[in-house]
């Protein structure tokens, strides 16, 4: 009985069972190195193609039970390490005040943007993430029951700039000149949208462990157009904070989840991501995994980065491609991902030869040692 769910309380979860991504996120020795996919859960799956037909996309994010089914679709195929609750980075924006619809072939689209400082006061300031957001706590609660201890849940976020500009240029763009543009001319108002949505961010993340979520990624997807001195004033410091905060706050509850920071295409950040109170940084595959662990001096574990678009290899060549990486990363302190999320048009087939080269090679490897 679905009406009986929605009551599910964030208490008396199964015990996990599978705590291999969770102990390589710390650093921990593991008999294989953890592997998830970002976007595991998404349109590459027949199954969620056919779960999502004719709906809206945030009505789906909406329902605790789409979003479990979402979640758990993936692991039904897969010997995936880690789940990812279904949802979307722009639900922050909506709790905001902001509207949002997801427009087929055009993505997510704001129909009235944020043009000038002015309009920030359009947006509401104090959110109570509880009533805005409770739905993504729902479901991440119902999940962790569902997914009864298989693999550990991830909750995640979009991190402030990456969310300030979706808000201000109203969906995806080549260049983000709008977004940008208010770097440079608005700072003090850039600060202030910035802040706003540290703010919301901290307790949205605190939610989502208080539902249940055993680990959280931070999503910075538009670092990358940022250069070093921008990344260094409008990136960084927030992203530093979310870390900071949340990691304060769990603690004075006795809790503590890894937290995994991603900023795609910020390779020239990677020292000072390495110290910015994340256990695991998130690489895209522009950056070469050798120099990655030599940047980051051992501080943090890693997560990636293989080309997504290797998946269209011949199975023979993924597990080569897999095999180089892990050479590279070496077993401790890594779990393999994507550098990116899976592509639509993606063989499920292939992404299950990923996940099995990821398990056979570092098993080998380990057992090397």
């Amino acid at each position: 009985d679905m009406s009986k769910d929605a009551f599910i309380l964030p208490e008396d979860f199964p015990q996990l069972q599978n705590d291999t991504f969770l102990r390589a996120a710390r650093g921990e020795a593991t008999e294989h190195v953890p592997v998830w996919c970002m976007r595991q859960a998404g349109r590459y799956l027949p199954e969620f193609r056919e779960s999502r037909a004719g709906k809206d996309f945030f009505e789906t994010c909406r329902s605790p039970e789409a979003c479990c089914e979402l979640t758990l679709q993936p692991l039904r195929r897969f010997p995936f390490d880690a789940a990812i609750i279904f949802s979307d980075i722009l639900v922050i924006p909506q709790a905001m005040g902001m509207d949002v619809q997801m427009v087929a072939g055009k993505g997510p689209t704001f129909p009235d943007p944020l043009k000038e400082p002015e309009d920030l006061q359009r947006l509401q300031a104090k959110v109570d993430v509880g009533k805005e957001l409770g739905y993504v706590f729902n479901a991440i609660t119902l999940t962790r029951h569902k997914i009864e201890g298989k693999v550990p849940l991830i909750g995640f976020t979009g991190a402030p700039w990456t969310l300030m500009s979706y808000m201000i240029e109203g969906g995806g763009s080549k260049t983000f000149s709008k977004a940008k543009r208010w770097l440079y001319r608005h700072p003090e108002a850039s600060h202030m949208l910035l802040r706003m949505l540290t703010d919301v961010i901290v307790e949205y993340l605190l939610g989502q462990v208080a539902a249940g979520a055993q680990a959280l990624q931070v999503f910075e997807s538009h670092a990358g157009i940022l250069g070093p001195d921008e990344f260094e004033a409008f990136s960084l410091p927030y992203l530093r904070d979310i870390a900071r905060c949340v990691k304060e706050k769990l603690k004075e509850s006795g809790k503590d989840v890894p937290m995994i920071v991603f900023a795609k295409d910020a390779h020239y950040g990677l020292e000072a991501l390495s110290q910015s109170h994340y256990e695991v940084v998130g690489l895209d595959w522009t950056i070469d995994p050798r120099s990655a662990r030599e940047r980051t001096g051992g501080k943090v574990s890693l997560q990636g980065n293989m080309d997504p678009c290797a998946l269209y290899a011949p199975k023979e060549r993924i597990s080569d491609i897999v095999k180089k990486m892990l050479e590279g990363f070496g077993t401790r302190g890594y779990i393999a991902n994507l550098g990116h999320g899976l592509y639509p048009d993606m063989d499920p087939e292939n992404v299950g030869a990923f996940v099995e080269a990821v398990h056979l090679h570092s098993k080998r490897m380990v057992k090397q040692m």
